[in-house]
């Protein structure tokens, strides 16, 4: 029986771990829902997204880029609301969420570490942006020279890296001011490049670039957001229900992707030109500088988050031992922000692209293990209303393992040969494999569902 010295230790982390990193998010700290979909707004609503909607309009009609910023954006909500009510029911992190579905405790561990080196990657290349361009508009002396890059740099990653360590709350609070800023900056700079044009004759105008087709546009729109939708149960768990995450993911879409892509749609035509972010830029004075600073704080203060959780569960999993949230994301801010001053980042986009086919199969696993197999819900029921973390888990999935290789090599395969979305086809490739070699298992065993070797070393 525990003393009381060791429990008053216990409240003690559990009330310094703000984020509940490794245990799961009680009733009392869920978040109003407001505060989430401004998170998830600001992780869609960004200078990215704009670039992707110019390069739409660039090559196609205005309802032809419609249809593709649907179709793309369709497919990653079914994912994005899926994970998302895993985890606002379970009140799980995506990391930790895999752990019960169909990863184990070791395939939560490789996982974990991908997250964290894909994630702290596009955080060094996002801060690499948000460095030049507070650069550009924000001189700080004449006498700096190439200094100026590298000073700007470090105070903006090292900034980010302030805001991650205060928690989803204080990441909430700054989505929530910047992202109705970020819109009306966007709005007034597109009111100023569309003043001399006709809306309905943008509606209607050909394309000014070279024609994109449908595919490759829906693929496009996919790609890019695919991590996004992964990392979803990060902020989702903090939400109270399925429900609640259906409209989170639902209004971001109208919003974030439908909103931004389309009027960057629009003023493509009208400039005939998808460098549309510098005449904004050039356009909106002082608004250019917030449009900047907004867009890339509240889409890469998500990365440096979903990358601490993701290591913090790696390193659980391998060594028992939980490590210290704010440590592990002063760590990564600071190697983020020292690989974007030296310029290192910029020679690993490939690498990270790769890693952006390697992490989708994991999506498919879990929804087929957590809404369709249902292996762990039983002990996840139970464990709930303690709200404690279930008492056994599966050291490691070897069939999962297997689909999860087989599904990146479908991905890294489409991806070569230029068919459909390669993030998609790992994704849908490893589902339906593991559900199909799982429920054959399970019938020659002679058993409900398969199980592996199990652990009572939760954490």
């Amino acid at each position: 029986m525990a003393t009381e010295k060791q429990i008053e230790q216990a409240q003690a982390e559990e009330v310094k771990d703000i984020d509940y990193t490794l245990s799961r998010v009680p009733a009392e700290a869920k978040q109003p829902f407001w505060r989430i979909l401004f998170i998830r707004i600001g992780a869609i609503c960004c200078v990215s997204q704009l670039v992707l909607g110019a390069a739409l309009g660039f090559g196609m009609t205005f309802f032809d880029a419609f249809l593709a910023t649907m179709l793309g954006s369709v497919l990653l909500q079914v994912v994005s609301w899926a994970l998302g009510a895993a985890a606002a029911h379970e009140g799980l992190s995506t990391s930790l969420l895999t752990r019960w579905c169909g990863l184990g405790k070791g395939g939560s561990a490789v996982f974990g570490a991908i997250v964290a080196i894909s994630m702290v990657g596009w955080f060094g290349v996002q801060n690499c942006v948000f460095g030049e361009g507070m650069a550009t508009m924000i001189p700080l002396t004449d006498f700096l020279g190439d200094l100026e890059y590298p000073i700007w740099a470090i105070i903006t990653g090292i900034a980010i890296t302030v805001l991650v360590v205060f928690g989803i709350k204080a990441i909430a609070n700054f989505a929530t001011i910047f992202v109705p800023l970020f819109i009306i900056a966007v709005v007034w700079s597109a009111a100023i490049v569309l003043q001399d044009h006709s809306i309905g004759e943008l509606l209607t105008t050909a394309p000014p670039g070279p024609a994109l087709s449908l595919g490759a546009a829906t693929t496009m729109v996919a790609g890019g957001f695919i991590a996004g939708a992964i990392c979803t149960p990060d902020y989702a768990r903090f939400l109270k229900n399925g429900t609640q995450v259906f409209w989170m993911t639902l209004i971001g879409t109208f919003v974030g992707e439908l909103g931004m892509n389309l009027l960057a749609v629009i003023m493509a035509h009208a400039i005939g030109s998808d460098d549309i972010v510098t005449i904004m830029y050039a356009t909106s004075g002082i608004l250019g500088v917030i449009i900047v600073v907004a867009s890339t704080v509240k889409l890469n203060d998500m990365n440096l988050y979903s990358s601490s959780l993701g290591l913090a569960t790696a390193i659980n999993a391998l060594f028992n031992k939980a490590a210290n949230r704010d440590m592990l994301v002063w760590i990564l801010g600071i190697v983020g922000t020292i690989l974007s001053v030296l310029g290192i980042i910029n020679y690993f986009t490939e690498f990270l692209s790769l890693l952006g086919v390697f992490v989708p199969p994991i999506a498919g696993i879990m929804v087929i293990d957590y809404f369709v197999l249902r292996r762990s819900r039983a002990i996840l029921d139970e464990t709930r209303a303690e709200g404690v973390l279930p008492r056994r888990v599966e050291n490691w999935n070897p069939i999962a393992l297997v689909c999860w290789l087989a599904g990146f090599a479908v991905g890294y395969g489409t991806s070569a040969i230029g068919w459909g979305i390669p993030g998609l086809n790992s994704l849908i490739c490893a589902g339906v494999l593991y559900w199909v070699i799982m429920v054959i298992g399970a019938k020659i065993k002679g058993v409900d569902v398969l199980r592996f070797k199990e652990t009572d070393e939760v954490l």
